[in-house]
């Protein structure tokens, strides 16, 4: 079991420094079992916790974590299927990220999961604010109230994604698929949505003041 990862790799570094406790996670994530992984991921966030100096690189090291084992190959596209669901070691790094307390982001970094399959991940009410997500596959994801205010998002799979109350302000959804997606209630004020698929859409009470729509569709 994975908490029994957890005790061992708490024992392991309860006495060692943030630095060398930070070089032994990195070793170790993703090169070993699911259930270290998500030790790992669990260390990781109560140094970043902790020790606000690593925040930043600890950040980087899950999204990187992510990109890696996680890789999205549009080739798939044409075979979607929304009821996969990311591993749990990677819903995990995801949750970690999302959760993270932004204000200790430096200025001029960007959280980047461009080219990644996320499909079916809960993300509800994530911190995601001007992330890249490029040609990211988040197929059945839940996004409900996320916060993804000024993302890039072109070119992504949102099919059949719950954005209840999302914040996609100035966000970037060119030539995104929304296919079925619920944007019920979304800011999607000055949102650039040119060329998005938004057959069977949901924009019930959606804020689309501002945003483009040229050459959006609507229909098949």
């Amino acid at each position: 079991m994975w908490i029994h990862a957890l005790q061992e790799q708490v024992k392991k570094t309860q006495h060692q420094s943030p630095k060398e406790r930070l070089r032994i996670a990195s070793e170790q994530l993703g090169n070993k079992t699911i259930e270290t992984s998500l030790a790992v991921i669990n260390d990781l966030e109560q140094i970043a916790h902790n020790h606000p100096e690593y925040h930043w690189i600890i950040i980087d090291i899950l999204t990187t974590f992510v990109r890696e084992n996680s890789p999205y190959i549009p080739q798939e596209q044409v075979t979607t299927n929304q009821s996969t669901k990311v591993r749990v070691d990677i819903q995990a790094a995801l949750t970690v990220i999302a959760r993270r307390d932004a204000n200790k982001d430096p200025e001029n970094e960007q959280l980047d999961l461009s080219h990644t399959d996320m499909r079916g991940a809960n993300l509800n009410g994530a911190n995601l604010e001007q992330i890249n997500l490029y040609q990211a596959n988040l197929a059945g994801a839940n996004l409900r109230e996320a916060n993804l205010a000024g993302a890039i998002i072109s070119a992504a799979n949102l099919e059949g994604a719950n954005l209840y109350l999302a914040n996609l302000e100035g966000t970037i959804l060119s030539a995104a698929n929304l296919e079925g997606a619920n944007l019920s209630g979304a800011n999607l004020h000055c949102a650039s949505l040119y060329l998005a698929g938004l057959h069977g859409a949901i924009l019930n009470d959606a804020r689309l003041d501002g945003a483009n729509l040229r050459e959006a569709k609507f229909s098949d």
